[in-house]
């Protein structure tokens, strides 16, 4: 079946709305799959033969990009790779570190054979650059993965000459732009609609009290957004790990104490907003004197989340004017409650930059 095919057959099913700009990607999609789908031409000279043209495809947030990409994916008869752009950099960076203490002195070319041993496409979600360790290696990276016969796909919010862009030492970085549009045809997914906020459309963001129904609500808005399926994101913070426990596709879910109950920092929820499009956080708890660090935490990640005008789904002891009642820092909460309530206004997240 095609991926033009699968389309078609996800729109009969009431699945999805057709969308002239997702159906004028599913040409290069389709591009690809018949490209792999030819049987693999013998080595000469013991080179690997040139893989088929990839596909980086960008757009605004919520146009169908992942969907689009899940459905090359699965409809692709090859060996296969599919994986978030952070959680794969992260896998990266530990097999580097693991070559580097073996003595090898390219730790990036073992990581790119490693990868190209008998993998044929590989689908990364949401690739953006922000990190200088990651600007470094990912050139080298992936021209390891074309030499070793690997087609890429992947997805974006930009452009490519718009990765890590004003980042620290760029001009180190660049090539790799080049590197991106030789090797992969780069299409703009140009749709309207951003159909994550029509999913949310109508739904309530602010539950309380946080119990048994609240729990339901959001587990249903969770399996709208993510099919259920995710997967523990790891963010590198200035050389930390911070673990987001699910996330699928620009869509995270945390508890509180996942977020606010451990010693994390500015840097840490500015990180995070700009990972995600859509946050889910539960079980948020009266606060007061008892829990004033994780309060201060809480607000501190507010700000960052309104800043980058991240979609908050949560659920809460109380209403957002009656979380923080008494003790130090409740008439500063006044400010965080809201933009609490402004995050729950209709179309909130739309006019995030992409």
């Amino acid at each position: 079946m095609s991926i033009a095919q699968a389309y078609d057959a996800a729109i009969e099913a009431g699945q999805i709305t057709e969308d002239p700009a997702q159906r004028a990607a599913l040409e290069e999609l389709d591009r690809v799959r018949l490209a792999l789908e030819q049987p693999v031409r013998r080595r000469l000279f013991g080179r690997t033969p040139e893989p088929p043209r990839g596909l980086y495809m960008w757009g605004g947030v919520g146009r169908g990009k992942s969907m689009l990409m899940d459905m090359a994916h699965d409809g692709i008869d090859t060996p296969k790779q599919r994986s978030h752009f952070h959680e794969f950099m992260q896998w990266v960076h530990g097999r580097i570190n693991a070559a580097r203490a073996r003595g090898v002195d390219d730790a990036v070319k073992p990581v790119a054979d490693e990868l190209s041993d008998g993998l044929r496409l590989l689908c990364l979600d949401e690739m953006q650059i922000t990190d200088i360790t990651d600007a470094m290696i990912v050139g080298r990276l992936f021209e390891g993965l074309f030499a070793g016969g690997v087609t890429v796909i992947t997805t974006s919010n930009r452009p490519p000459k718009d990765l890590y862009k004003d980042g620290l030492n760029r001009q180190v970085f660049t090539p790799f732009i080049d590197l991106i549009e030789e090797r992969m045809v780069v299409h703009r997914l140009d749709a309207k609609t951003d159909y994550r906020q029509g999913r949310l459309a109508g739904s309530p963001s602010y539950f309380t009290p946080a119990d048994a129904q609240a729990r339901a609500q959001i587990a249903d808005l969770w399996q709208d957004l993510t099919n259920g399926e995710a997967a523990p994101l790891t963010l590198k913070v200035k050389g930390r790990d911070v673990v987001i426990p699910a996330h699928r596709s620009g869509v995270a879910r945390a508890r509180f104490y996942d977020l606010c109950g451990k010693p994390l920092g500015a840097a840490d929820y500015l990180a995070l907003a700009q990972a995600v499009r859509v946050l889910i956080l539960e079980d948020i708890p009266s606060l007061g004197r008892d829990n004033f660090n994780e309060a201060k935490r809480f607000v501190t990640l507010v700000d960052a989340l309104y800043e980058a005008r991240v979609r908050l789904i949560c659920s809460a002891a109380a209403a957002p004017e009656y979380l923080y009642r008494e003790g130090e820092g409740s008439f500063e909460f006044e400010r965080t409650a809201s933009r609490l309530r402004e995050m729950q206004s209709e179309g909130w997240g739309e006019k995030r930059g992409s």
